[in-house]
């Protein structure tokens, strides 16, 4: 909150000088005030700032001088502060509650990134289970179209062939080794994101 203490002014009709009249007629964009403005003894008392209650600017008047209304004057600062402290205090809170929601929507995004990640592993290794069993077919005609070569260099390049193909297809297929859930690597914000809704994942 702001005061201002203002020295309020009178305003009397002007009476034009011989001067300012000579003035003005000589040169049109002379203008003659209408009012004369002198201090005087009266105050004015103006505050800023906050809620308003009751009133915003106090003065001297014939029936009561600024000094009888200083008891509204520092109610209404009171009020203003105590309205001012309880918003300050709500919108504490409110961002509590707000960082306690963000909190949870964060913890349950985690939680579905994880299965989605748990999902992507298990459809990659049914992939590559058919991925080396198509392998494995190929190279079990390629096996059956060996044996019935002759013997020769031909053939055992043929089989040295299937040997490092069949090697290589163990390696591939995924029900070689036994399942288990994949480690979860520690997610990025762009990771969380499409699990949060409408929080970001950078904070309330």
């Amino acid at each position: 909150m702001e005061f201002l203490v203002l020295q309020e002014q009178d305003r009397t009709e002007h009476v034009a000088t011989e001067k300012e009249l000579a003035e003005a007629k000589k040169k049109s964009w002379i203008r003659i005030p209408r009012f004369d403005y002198t201090p005087s003894e009266r105050l004015r008392f103006v505050l800023s700032g906050g809620q308003p209650h009751r009133a915003s600017e106090w003065s001297d008047t014939p029936g009561r001088s600024l000094e009888n209304q200083l008891a509204e004057i520092v109610q209404e600062v009171t009020l203003r502060g105590e309205a001012a402290e309880r918003r300050r205090l709500d919108e504490i809170e409110a961002a509590r509650q707000k960082r306690i929601r963000w909190e949870a929507a964060m913890d349950e995004a985690r939680v579905q990134y994880a299965e989605a990640y748990r999902v992507r592993h298990f459809e990659a290794q049914e992939a590559a289970w058919r991925h080396a069993t198509g392998l494995a077919e190929y190279v079990s005609a390629v096996r059956t179209r060996v044996d019935a070569m002759p013997p020769g260099q031909t053939r055992t390049e043929a089989e040295t062939w299937i040997d490092w193909a069949a090697t290589r297809v163990e390696r591939l297929d995924p029900l070689n080794t036994p399942p288990r859930l994949p480690d979860i690597p520690e997610p990025r914000a762009d990771d969380l994101r499409p699990f949060l809704g409408h929080w970001s994942p950078y904070g309330p």
